[in-house]
């Protein structure tokens, strides 16, 4: 190994891994857009069932998984890569869950049948779900990447994390 790889990965004993921590809340705030496009949505009383409480309550737990992930990941926590890995999954999933049925679905208002959600509307979200579980996944990666580096680097120094 050169000299300059060595530096490199000493160095990453004293720094952040920021790169990844950044990736987990950039996949925050598109869940964040995600939420508003879905909740800003009035179309009948098709949004008011038990479904809407459970991805709210899933939202909130996202949003603190991934904050609590993206504080690991930045002290080189290998373990935190696999929950952010699984949440980027599950955004994927997810498209499949409630923008999929609510643009399938119709409501009659007034008389007059109505879709749910519109094409424009469903497009925004599954773009929203998918940066989210890209973000999440690329921010895996990286920490994993980094973390193990870091592991092999203290283990040849025979140091060890606090």
């Amino acid at each position: 190994m050169n000299e300059e790889k060595k530096i490199e990965l000493d160095r990453m004993r004293f720094t952040k891994n920021s790169t990844a921590a950044n990736f987990a809340l950039l996949a925050i705030l598109f869940d964040v857009m995600f939420f508003i496009s879905i909740y800003e949505s009035n179309v009948g009383s098709w949004y008011y069932n038990i479904l809407i409480g459970a991805s709210i309550l899933y939202n909130l737990v996202f949003m603190l998984a991934a904050f609590l992930c993206s504080e690991g990941i930045k002290n080189y926590k290998v373990s935190y890569s696999y929950v952010m890995f699984a949440l980027g999954i599950i955004q994927i999933v997810r498209i499949f869950i409630y923008p999929m049925r609510a643009k399938a679905a119709t409501v009659v208002v007034m008389e007059q049948p109505v879709q749910v959600m519109g094409a424009g509307q469903f497009m925004r979200c599954v773009v929203y779900l998918v940066l989210s579980a890209a973000c999440l996944i690329v921010g895996a990666l990286i920490g994993y990447t980094r973390g193990r580096a870091l592991q092999a680097h203290l283990a040849t120094l025979d140091v060890h994390p606090a």
